[in-house]
């Protein structure tokens, strides 16, 4: 070969310096959320006065070291204000700007004490309560890691502290500074991509007793549930308000992965036991399909765990040192190796996704050119610096007897593993009951996400039941017939009728408890229904429940 090889995961040569600091400085894409919390009622210039719950009201700085520079004191010309009580809840973000992509609880070995919404770059954040900022810039827990930028605002709710965080800004993404009072609704951010970050996301966390103050953190959708548009911001129809809030009562709270594009993958397409992986590791990144890494894995190595004469190992093919930044247990079996299915094909999309955030910031400032999906799989290939200095798709030497054709065979593999229609492509012929079947028909074999899917298709991945439901009743009349987002609220629509007189297109209920179903079904005739039934599983067409309800919208 006349050039080096510039594989970042196959060439036994070293990786250029500014690679590998770029990489290792990117380890947030393996690190966990973890922000320390302080002692005493007070921090960053924010006083709480609340009589009999924290004790005398202070001005004096956190005592934590692990909130580091989010610490700062108010700047003088922003003096504290004594906190009273707030007005109601609202949401976060502006209706329709924003999709809730992975919920409250464990995930990936670890607790995620918040909830995600995805976004574009730039999407305005708004404080969900009014009450003082008691901290506003780096958490201090260094550059790629955590949220490494994060607002935390302090109220009274109920006679009583709480806080909510706003996480992952990048730094001239923050609008606040602390010490400053806000009001429920007013821009204090805009989503950034910064820390432990996947993907442009909020993380947004609520805390009852306070962050700062070792309060405890709550589910946000519990919170969120009814809340109105952030102040000034227009709804997007009537049951906007609700579409970040998943089904109050689905069979099963399962947990989602990243954003929209896990129902991307044609089922049986892949080995089985890679299927539920690449759905999840292809959900990471808008920009990213399952698809592109069946495609992918199929070119490193026709899905086998294999070692290169190089030294890159396993399914997808990492060299040693960029494993270390990408690799982890996402398999959860006590080990991170690049020959178990899902830790390697979750390094795949986590590295894939860093890739598509540099590749689009240099398209973006016209210091790369060309088609962006193209340019993601050559960075995979010769890394993504190759692609920066040749200002585009790299060629000389290996770049083109490697390179190249190593782009064009994963494109012309992607059409074997992608799912037709999966993008909302299904055109409805009349808008009656059999569309909206065909219409949940296009997506069997995705997976059920709690609170995944809405009137615009899957989201983080896949749908819950009432997700699917809505979906497929905006396709196939066009957006003309919009069904509330609940299996409670969707019950409230229309005229039950016999289970016996059900035609396809009626929604069927089941899971009854004492606030209403909590499932629902599109029947499908013949004692048939298409549903997303329960984490671990996908949208499938069976049977119709025994005590299911059937109603006509």
């Amino acid at each position: 070969m006349s050039t080096p090889a510039r594989h970042p995961r196959t060439s036994s040569r070293p990786l250029p310096a500014t690679a590998l600091r770029r990489r290792f400085v990117a380890a947030a894409l393996a690190a966990t959320f973890t922000i320390g919390v302080a002692s005493g009622c007070t921090v960053s210039g924010a006083i709480i006065d609340l009589p009999n719950s924290c004790g005398p009201a202070q001005n004096t700085k956190s005592a934590s070291t692990d909130a580091g520079a989010a610490d700062k004191p108010a700047d003088p010309g922003l003096p504290a204000q004594a906190l009273t009580p707030s007005g109601p809840i609202q949401q976060p973000t502006a209706p329709g700007t924003t999709t809730m992509t992975s919920p409250f609880g464990p995930r990936w070995g670890t607790a995620h004490n918040g909830t995600d919404f995805a976004g574009p770059v730039g999407t305005p954040i708004y404080a969900a309560l009014d009450g003082n900022v008691a901290a506003a810039g780096a958490t201090g827990e260094g550059p790629g890691v955590g949220f490494e930028n994060w607002v935390v605002i302090d109220s009274v709710v109920d006679n009583r502290p709480v806080s909510t965080v706003y996480g992952h800004m990048w730094p001239d993404g923050i609008h606040v500074k602390p010490g400053q009072s806000v009001k429920a609704g007013d821009h204090i951010a805009d989503i950034g991509n910064a820390g432990g970050s996947t993907g442009p996301h909020l993380h947004f966390e609520y805390y009852e007793g306070g962050k700062m103050q070792g309060g405890t953190a709550v589910d946000p959708m519990t919170k969120l549930g009814g809340a109105s548009a952030p102040s000034g911001q227009v709804a997007g129809g009537p049951s906007s308000n609700i579409d970040l809030v998943a089904a109050s009562k689905p069979v099963d709270c399962g947990k989602g992965f990243g954003s929209a594009g896990g129902g991307d993958l044609k089922p049986g397409s892949v080995p089985p036991e890679f299927e539920e992986w690449f759905r999840k590791a292809g959900s990471l990144c808008p920009q990213i399909s399952p698809a592109l890494l069946a495609a992918d894995t199929k070119a490193e190595s026709g899905f086998r765990a294999v070692v290169s004469p190089a030294g890159a190992k396993g399914y997808t093919q990492f060299m040693d040192p960029t494993w270390v930044v990408y690799g982890k247990d996402d398999d959860g079996n006590g080990t991170t190796s690049q020959g178990d299915v899902g830790d390697a094909v979750m390094a795949q999309g986590r590295y894939f996704c860093e890739i598509a955030r540099q590749v689009d910031g240099w398209i973006a400032d016209g210091s790369v050119t060309g088609d962006p999906l193209s340019l993601y799989i050559a960075s995979y290939n010769a890394g993504e610096f190759a692609i920066k200095n040749a200002g585009g798709m790299p060629s000389g030497g290996d770049y083109t007897s490697e390179t190249q054709p190593y782009v064009q065979r994963v494109l012309s593999f992607i059409p074997e593993f992608e799912q037709p229609g999966a993008r909302g492509e299904f055109t409805p012929s009349n808008g009656g009951g059999s569309d909206v079947v065909d219409a949940a028909r296009e997506y069997l074999g995705a997976p059920y996400v709690w609170g995944g899917g809405g009137a615009g298709g899957p989201t983080g991945g896949g749908f819950d039941c009432s997700g699917l439901t809505q979906y497929a009743y905006a396709r196939a009349t066009a957006g003309k017939n919009m069904l509330p987002r609940t299996s409670e609220e969707q019950w409230t629509v229309g005229t039950e009728i016999p289970m016996s007189e059900a035609k396809p297109g009626d929604l069927v209920f089941g899971a009854w408890e004492s606030t209403g179903p909590g499932h629902v079904g599109i029947y499908a005739g013949d004692g048939q229904m298409v549903h997303a039934p329960t984490t671990g599983d996908v949208v499938k067409q069976a049977p119709v429940q025994a005590d299911m309800r059937a109603r006509r919208m």
